[in-house]
């Protein structure tokens, strides 16, 4: 069963899921129900062609500091010191950017306009943040994503430049900010680099500890 929202501030209980994790449908992204949806283990995933639809899935892909595993060869590109990382100093950009560029097997891009504007805003009022990577004074990669106590919702990451992706990732991990980045869904660079499946409930704990 598929539960459409209302101007209610409410979600339903995210176990009643269906087994492709869809549990709402309806509503808006207004920064009051974004931040209930995410610290209920709910997050938003559209195109233009549909409502606003509301996920839970039955298992998270998450990233666990101390499991993190770093390629020879992208500590090389570390140890080069071709890269700068900033946090926060052009959320607007990566978002940008994140929306626009090519994703193999991807027709078009889920973060709509609306989207944008949405965690823009969600930026402003200081949960939702980015990291940014430089080469010289050009921005060649990133992500952005959003803050529920000491656990970071990665939203979206892209990359101009080999590694620049996974050099704002490891950033943001051994930054010791955070004690969980949460990837959502699975892809298999991020379980090459210590991501794996936890259970819903798994999630939700350790949403529930650090909120």
């Amino acid at each position: 069963m598929i539960f459409e929202l209302n101007e209610q501030l409410i979600f339903p209980d995210p176990e009643l899921a269906d087994e492709d994790g869809l549990l709402a449908i309806g509503g808006d992204l207004s920064t009051e129900r974004l931040m209930l949806a995410y610290q209920n283990g709910i997050f938003p995933w559209y195109s233009d062609e549909t409502p606003i639809l509301w996920y839970s899935p039955h298992e998270r892909f998450v990233l666990f500091p101390d499991e993190l595993h770093v390629s020879s060869s992208m500590r090389r590109a570390i140890n080069s010191n071709k890269f700068r990382v900033t946090f926060d100093t052009c959320f607007d950009e990566v978002i940008a950017a994140c929306s626009s560029v090519y994703r193999k097997d991807q027709d078009g891009t889920w973060i709509t306009e609306d989207m944008k504007k949405a965690y823009m805003q969600l930026h402003k009022e200081g949960y939702a943040h980015s990291i940014e990577v430089w080469q010289a004074d050009e921005l060649v990669g990133g992500m952005y994503g959003v803050m529920v106590g000491d656990v970071f919702c990665g939203e979206s990451m892209f990359s101009k430049v080999s590694n620049a992706s996974k050099m704002a990732l490891i950033t943001l991990i051994k930054s010791g900010n955070y004690k969980l980045l949460d990837c959502q869904l699975h892809t298999e660079h991020l379980q090459l680099m210590g991501a794996r499946m936890i259970s819903r409930q798994e999630f939700l704990t350790a949403l529930q500890k650090n909120s």
